[in-house]
């Protein structure tokens, strides 16, 4: 089984303290045969994942890694961008001439609030309706490969008002889906979500994954979004096997921002 794990973060990105080779080295011992590190980046300065990555750093380690691991490990150069459907052309002036391989876009901020600052004072309704809504704002415009997290703001609302009811958002989940069917961009099972105390589950849930699925959708990855070495590709199989659940025999890789397909066994 090809194992690729597509959201991998290190101390390039300002919430993790994990070293890259040390992460390559840990997905060889756990038999993982591509990672794609995916970075933190914003070009908004209001936000904290401003002003932390160097992309001549980052570079160099990737070059480093390749050379290190050999044949052992493919290493693909990702970046999750914030927000990317906001200062789109700071964005394309940052990331001009960068030799990447695959852009995640990410909803952390809503209205230059952090998530949970977003929330406060805040109905489960208007919680996730406005989440969602901007998720649909940054998949109708943003230049991104795959949606990461696409229903994030359950690890954060499930402490507080629970986690929400598909149906009730299904008609805003479909407008999100469709759009990115429309417009060539994958959404990922994010598995990170299956060690949150009180969640237990994916992002997104199996129910998005079905839809997607029925609505046509093709392109898929997996990631992790690891922030440690020690938990590269956790529990790729579960979300192997909930691919192959909704109706899917691919995921995908990517490779300068084009896509190829990996066969589900």
């Amino acid at each position: 089984m090809y194992l690729a794990d597509y959201h991998h973060h290190t101390d390039n990105s300002f919430d993790s303290q994990a070293q890259m080779k040390e992460v390559c080295e840990q997905a060889i011992r756990r038999g993982v045969n591509e990672v794609c590190f995916t970075e933190h980046f914003s070009v908004n300065p209001k936000v904290p994942t401003y002003g932390h990555m160097e992309f001549d750093r980052y570079f160099s380690q990737i070059n480093k890694c390749r050379e290190l691991v050999k044949n052992q490990l493919v290493i693909k150069a990702g970046i999750e961008l914030c927000e990317p459907h906001l200062m789109k052309e700071d964005y394309k002036e940052a990331l001009a001439n960068l030799e990447i391989d695959f852009i995640l876009g990410s909803v952390h901020n809503i209205k230059e609030e952090k998530l949970r600052m977003f929330m406060a004072n805040k109905t489960k309704k208007e919680i996730y309706q406005n989440y969602f809504e901007e998720v649909y704002a940054m998949v109708s415009d943003a230049d991104i490969d795959v949606i990461a997290h696409l229903d994030l703001i359950k690890r954060y609302a499930v402490e507080t008002v629970g986690n929400y009811d598909f149906i009730i958002y299904r008609p805003i989940i479909e407008k999100i889906l469709r759009k990115a069917i429309k417009r060539g961009i994958g959404i990922e099972i994010n598995t990170s979500g299956l060690s949150k105390k009180g969640l237990k589950e994916t992002f997104p849930s199996m129910d998005v994954l079905r839809l997607y699925h029925s609505l046509g959708g093709k392109i898929l990855t997996i990631g992790s979004d690891s922030h440690r070495s020690e938990t590269v590709g956790s529990n790729q199989e579960i979300a192997i096997k909930m691919a192959k659940e909704a109706g899917f025999d691919k995921v995908y890789v990517f490779e300068r921002r084009t896509p190829s397909t990996i066969n589900l066994e």
